[in-house]
């Protein structure tokens, strides 16, 4: 779906520590993430909306630690099948992982581990709807659309973050050693 106003997708770049993102919206929500080895599609305009401020001010939140889920209007275009493996997605908590088999017996699809893998890889909203969560049955890193370096390093992003957070190194209250010592362990 395009924007109605323009018939054009609005795209906007953001840098991160993967490189430059691009993200883009068709008027109904957030449409496509693109990673800095793609190219937009001819009916992107470079053109900064509200959503998309919004977009980029929430990736920057995700690669600050400060945020573990997105709360952005989702424009998904696919099959029934793809657009069901992409809602499990979203469910795959912050810091943690699922196997492709464990994705199709969610979707009640148990027999469908490929065709699960296959709908991963046409996700065009990579990171927000977090298909580098689904990794090999025997936790290899497999398949990713921004390449195993950037699924490797988002991975573990989320789960220093959880780690960190549970031995209190990420606590929003400490910012000094003098806070340390205030802080009760």
């Amino acid at each position: 779906m395009k924007n109605a106003n323009t018939g054009k997708k609005h795209l906007c770049y953001v840098d991160s520590p993967i490189g430059k993102i691009g993200i883009a919206e068709d008027g109904e929500g957030i449409s496509n993430l693109l990673f800095s080895h793609e190219e937009p599609d001819a009916d992107m305009v470079v053109e900064e909306t509200p959503l998309l401020a919004n977009a980029v001010a929430q990736l920057k939140e995700y690669f600050g630690y400060k945020r573990q889920n997105f709360d952005l209007p989702l424009s998904m275009h696919g099959t029934e099948f793809q657009i069901a493996v992409w809602k499990a997605l979203r469910s795959i908590p912050y810091g943690e992982t699922r196997s492709y088999k464990q994705i199709a017996e969610q979707i009640g699809r148990p027999k469908a581990t490929r065709a699960v893998g296959l709908a991963n890889n046409r996700n065009a909203i990579s990171i927000i709807i977090p298909c580098h969560r689904v990794i090999g049955s025997d936790g290899a890193l497999v398949g990713y659309g921004g390449g195993l370096p950037v699924k490797d390093y988002l991975l573990r992003l989320e789960s220093r973050y959880v780690v960190d957070k549970k031995l209190h190194i990420l606590d929003d209250d400490i910012k000094t050693m003098d806070d340390v010592d205030k802080h009760t362990w």
